[in-house]
């Protein structure tokens, strides 16, 4: 039977309720409801059955007139949370929607996806006429429009207030929704000052529900949300965070081209993804050689041309088997459902950034990879960005607690997702899913390897008061007698070769983890060493460290990817050969009306929902309309073209 929704009615509570809820899958049976319910809008709109965990409740508070805190994880539903009550409350009367969002790529596909649902949505910003604008600002003050997206800094201009007045005044204004809350907070991982505007919107629309949307909060950006979007009232909702299609693997950084390409050659050959640099420098350089190894990929930066970053896109949203390398001004809101993998060459800032980055893989639930390759050099910079910031002290020491968080994953050698999750409230299990889970490293004990490293930075310092590099070191520690060792006379030191047996990939290792625990510092230009106050309980022995030994990703079953020959990847279920050859043609079929449409191919319906119908074998509308994911308008428009594509292949 379908889940019958958890109701909420009354008025929104003076005090705020936390509730966390885990994600369950939705029923496969579509339920009858009241005309203006929820439950009958998600089913009549969408063409699905039931809502999934947490969004029943959200809906209903939100239908209800309730302010929300929502945090959900990439791929959880988030659009649904405020797309549904926006829906109902205009059936109501209750006029038009606003939704604060980022990026101009998200407001055309959210509002493409609508529109092909048939809801009559639009959005505001700098692609479109004076006449375009005008035309959609008449739709919306006539109260016809349902949905309207627009960037923060629009939002809060002074006609535009003017605008959102008179709807507020005849009661027009139905919700706002504010989308990617976390960048109002100085504390998150993508904080944008033109968020702190909309504190207005509590200020001067008394009585209209807010609900602000996240997939990535700690608990002090959630703190920061509440009180900078005047959030104190609003109800909280927390979904799980973990998403367990997710498989996670970190290794050691030893020639991250050769590793990233054995990486997508052994398990993602012909699929799409995001590879993450962090220099526009190396975006270029990354992609310009993916493709001279065969390698369908584009670069993605913000110093390109604002033109050549929208073709990028598109062919990214709309061809199969593209990879996109880029620096983190691409991905947020990215809907694209089959991104198989999400590699990261150099490291991210904070858990935060890894978990909002990685999460755009997978989005429709099937397996896929967060891939990451770091080392010593990745720890000294990000530790020396946030050094030599111009914030203030209390940022500064707040930003390298997150960075020690991320270094803390990136070193464990126990369950990556449990240690992920922790950092976000949430207590979990070791999930048997990530590299640590599939393959447990070996540790070895680096406490007496560590003394030793500090010894040495403490002997040059004695020895002319002079600093030097890591790399400088560790030829020290193993006895090699280098032009530089010669020059320094640093052959003569106690602490020349007393490290011999140990390997430079491991001392490396011994080094990340000293400056990531805050025992050696970097100084300068060139990276010198110098110890920290805290480096006198290592070398008296106070401090145990234990590290893993490097290992290979374990290999996840190729199953369903595309090879070099252009065999097709395979249905996202099980089907049998006419059931593949039925899906082949329906993915035909919907390349041709996403081309007319000018919209990406999910748009039209996920691959999901396509395999269904090719297992099902719909043959009428009404059998049709029972697929998940075909709503009334989709029916509508393309049934009949559907069981004509099937009707051939249905002996």
């Amino acid at each position: 039977m379908a889940r019958r929704p958890c109701g909420w009615t009354g008025h929104p509570p003076r005090s705020r309720t936390i509730t966390r809820l885990r994600t369950a899958s939705p029923s496969s049976v579509k339920s009858a409801s009241t005309p203006l319910s929820p439950q009958s809008v998600l089913q009549e709109v969408f063409g699905y059955a039931a809502f999934r965990g947490a969004q029943s409740e959200i809906v209903d508070h939100a239908t209800a007139g309730g302010d929300a805190l929502v945090l959900m994880p990439t791929g959880g539903g988030k659009s649904l949370c405020y797309q549904v009550p926006a829906i109902v409350r205009h059936r109501q009367g209750r006029g038009v929607a606003v939704v604060v969002s980022p990026l101009i790529a998200l407001m055309h596909d959210q509002v493409g996806a609508l529109e092909e649902a048939g809801v009559h949505a639009a959005f505001l910003n700098s692609t479109l006429t004076l006449e375009e604008t005008q035309k959609i600002e008449r739709e919306m003050m006539s109260g016809r429009l349902v949905l309207l997206y627009a960037a923060p800094e629009r939002i809060t201009t002074p006609r535009f207030l003017a605008q959102l007045d008179s709807l507020h005044e005849r009661g027009l204004l139905s919700l706002f929704a504010i989308d990617e809350a976390h960048c109002v907070s100085q504390w998150g991982h993508d904080f944008r000052e033109d968020y702190l505007a909309l504190n207005v919107l509590h200020e001067r629309y008394e009585g209209v529900p807010r609900i602000a949307l996240t997939a990535t909060a700690d608990e002090l950006t959630r703190r920061d949300i509440i009180e900078r979007l005047q959030l104190q009232s609003a109800r909280i909702f927390i979904s799980s965070f973990d998403r367990p299609n997710i498989r996670y693997a970190i290794v050691e950084k030893d020639n991250a081209r050769t590793q990233l390409l054995r990486f997508i050659g052994d398990e993602h050959e012909g699929e799409a993804g995001v590879v993450y640099c962090q220099s526009r420098k190396k975006v270029e350089e990354t992609a310009d050689w993916l493709v001279s190894e065969g390698v369908n990929a584009l670069p993605y930066h913000a110093g390109l041309d604002a033109d050549v970053r929208k073709k990028h896109q598109d062919r990214f949203l709309r061809e199969d088997g593209l990879v996109m390398v880029a620096t983190i001004a691409f991905g947020m809101g990215i809907d694209k459902p089959d991104v198989r993998f999400v590699a990261h060459l150099d490291l991210p800032k904070n858990i935060e950034s890894y978990y909002q980055e990685t999460g755009r893989a997978g989005r429709d639930g099937l397996p896929a990879d967060a891939w990451m390759t770091y080392g010593l050099a990745d720890v000294v910079n990000q530790r020396r960005m946030i050094d030599e910031s111009p914030a203030g002290e209390e940022f500064k020491r707040a930003q390298r607690g997150k960075l020690d968080a991320l270094l803390a994953l990136a070193e464990a050698h126990d369950c990556r997702r449990v240690r992920l999750l922790a950092y976000f409230g949430e207590h979990s299990t070791p999930c048997g899913n990530c590299d640590n889970c599939l393959v447990p490293p070996a540790t070895w004990d680096a406490t007496e390897s560590a003394r030793k490293a500090l010894s040495c930075i403490y002997r040059f310092h004695q020895n002319g008061g002079q600093r030097f590099g890591a790399g400088h070191l560790i030829d020290v520690l193993r006895g090699k007698a280098t032009d530089k060792v010669t020059q320094y006379r640093h052959q003569s030191l106690s602490t020349f070769g007393i490290g011999a047996d140990v390997s430079e990939q491991q001392w490396r290792a011994v080094l990340r983890q000293l400056i990531a625990l805050g025992h050696v510092q970097t100084e300068g230009e060139y990276n010198t060493l110098e110890l920290t106050p805290s480096a006198r309980q290592v070398l008296r022995g106070e401090v145990q460290m234990l590290l893993r030994q490097p290992t290979d990703t374990p290999k996840r079953s190729r199953t369903g990817r595309v090879t070099k020959s252009g065999t097709p990847k395979a249905p996202p279920v099980a089907l049998d050969n006419a059931g593949t050859e039925r899906f082949t043609a329906l993915k035909a079929w919907r390349a041709e009306i996403a081309r007319e449409h000018n919209l990406p191919a999910y748009v039209v319906f996920h691959d999901a929902t396509l395999a269904e119908m090719a297992r099902n074998l719909p043959r009428s509308l009404d059998e049709l309309g029972q697929i998940s994911g075909v709503g009334a308008k989709k029916l509508e428009a393309y049934g009949r073209e559907i069981l004509r594509v099937l009707e051939p292949m249905a002996g």
